[in-house]
């Protein structure tokens, strides 16, 4: 089921009023109810994921049951890796098989060696690669005594399939989000209108700048070959902000939707494209997905401690399996190298931890200084980004190369239905409220709230008609 489409549009209002208005007695009752809500919500694609995500949930469940109870310290190690390898199993089975086939293939093939091997069809089941971290760290916290095994196999369940973030995430751990439906909630009208709030800031970060921004982007990168300088710039910097566009708001309302039933989940993005160096960017973009990576395996490795050789190699691993995560293609491995690139300069001089304020505190406008760092940061992420976007490494290559060596900056004509600057003035806007509300979750706080409120609802209501219909891009990974 999409946030975006109009069996959420009913499916939400009817969860509400079942949880807050029928069931506000019964602590069991409800967390059944919304872990029927999840499994129908996520079952709207297809039914048979259901099985998958069940097992799991089982498999978890029963392991740091077992863990939380044994005092053999060489069982809880086996119980622990037994979770590790049926949960990254499945992952790797269903992400992962078919690229590792063709690869093997493909490495033979350049040897001159003809292998005559088939692959499996295998679907991807949605939002796989978010559930199977959620309770792979549930099972780790058990294992390292963070967290108590949960006694309740229904508020378990009901804690791996939430609905609103069981896709896409963001990735909540359970030492957060369990102990959340242990508790019978009173109804907080605020919090509601904080997550009304949310909803729709986030809708308009999908509907009016990333799925805009997705025409462009297909029209460009499906045609780069015959695109000059301006036209595969515009195609980088407008992906750069469709995949902003799309991740944050598909977080900003499932944040959203979880306070409307009174659960607080944690923030994933923090205005990623303001800030002055890579390391600030990876504190500010996919924050459930980079501190999931420097908890359960970059501190383990040994994080920043040891030889400088170790704290590279650290970095590395983090990045290219960062990048691994998202899909499986070597375009994401080298858009994970690109940022551990980026990142180990940083490292190396010290200088990682240098921005952990918000850019230009308790002033209107940023310094020359803080511009120019924060263009020059944003501008290292689009160039990764082209990578992200590409089909192949040897495409991201060649369409990098074409903005330096077709150097025509005239206005192209694109094929699509709507002019260029018009798109550009919408992500000026964008901006210009990011920037302004940049100390604050979403724009609609201070001054003139309601008349924010107001042109956000309008342009939905405009451009959200005439807005392509585009899946969100992270129920691929």
């Amino acid at each position: 089921m999409l946030f975006n489409s109009l069996t959420f549009l009913v499916f939400l209002p009817v969860v509400f009023c079942i949880y807050w208005f029928v069931l506000h007695k019964n602590l069991l009752a409800r967390n059944a109810f919304i872990l029927i809500a999840s499994y129908v919500f996520y079952g709207w694609w297809d039914w048979r994921f259901l099985g998958l995500i069940a097992f799991s949930t089982l498999v978890d469940y029963a392991i740091a049951r077992s863990i939380d109870s044994s005092e053999s310290q060489n069982r809880r190690k086996l119980l622990l890796l037994v979770s590790l390898v049926i949960n990254l199993g499945l992952l790797g089975f269903f992400k992962y098989y078919n690229f590792f086939v063709d690869s093997w293939v493909e490495a033979f093939s350049s040897l001159g060696i003809t292998m005559h091997t088939s692959t499996l069809n295998i679907i991807l089941p949605v939002g796989i690669s978010f559930y199977t971290f959620q309770t792979l760290s549930y099972t780790i916290d058990v294992y390292r005594g963070n967290l108590k095994a949960s006694s309740n196999f229904i508020d378990f369940a009901a804690y791996v399939a939430f609905f609103p973030q069981l896709v896409a995430g963001p990735i909540e751990r359970a030492i957060n989000l369990l102990p959340q439906f242990a508790s019978l909630k009173k109804f907080d009208e605020q919090q509601a209108i904080s997550g009304i709030n949310l909803i729709l800031w986030g809708l308009f970060q999908k509907v009016v700048i990333a799925d805009s921004c997705a025409t462009y982007v297909n029209s460009i990168f499906d045609n780069y070959e015959s695109m000059n300088s301006l036209s595969l710039i515009l195609g980088a910097f407008y992906f750069a902000f469709q995949i902003y566009g799309d991740f944050a708001g598909y977080s900003n309302i499932a944040i959203g939707t979880a306070r409307l039933l009174g659960f607080d989940l944690m923030r994933n993005f923090n205005y990623p494209y303001f800030s002055r160096d890579m390391a600030e960017f990876w504190r500010r973009w996919h924050i459930s997905l980079s501190t999931w990576f420097r908890d359960y395996l970059y501190i383990p490795l040994g994080g920043s401690r040891g030889t400088k050789w170790m704290q590279l190699r650290n970095v590395l691993i983090i990045f290219m399996v960062s990048g691994f995560w998202h899909g499986a293609n070597w375009t994401f491995v080298f858009w994970g190298l690109l940022h551990a690139l980026f990142f180990i300069p940083m490292l190396l001089s010290a200088k990682n931890r240098n921005h952990l304020d918000q850019v230009a505190q308790n002033r209107l406008l940023p310094s020359i200084k803080e511009l120019f760092q924060m263009i020059f940061t944003f501008g290292l992420a689009t160039i990764a980004w082209v990578f992200f976007r590409a089909a192949t490494i040897k495409e991201a290559f060649s369409y990098l190369k074409s903005i330096f060596t077709d150097v025509n900056f005239s206005v192209q004509y694109l094929n699509i239905e709507r002019y260029s600057i018009e798109m550009l003035l919408i992500i000026f806007i964008f901006v210009l409220y990011e920037w302004f509300h940049r100390e604050f979750e979403h724009p609609f706080h201070g001054r003139f709230k309601w008349i924010k409120i107001a042109s956000v609802i309008l342009m939905l209501l405009t451009l959200g008609v005439y807005s392509d219909h585009q899946d969100f891009i992270y129920f691929q990974f």
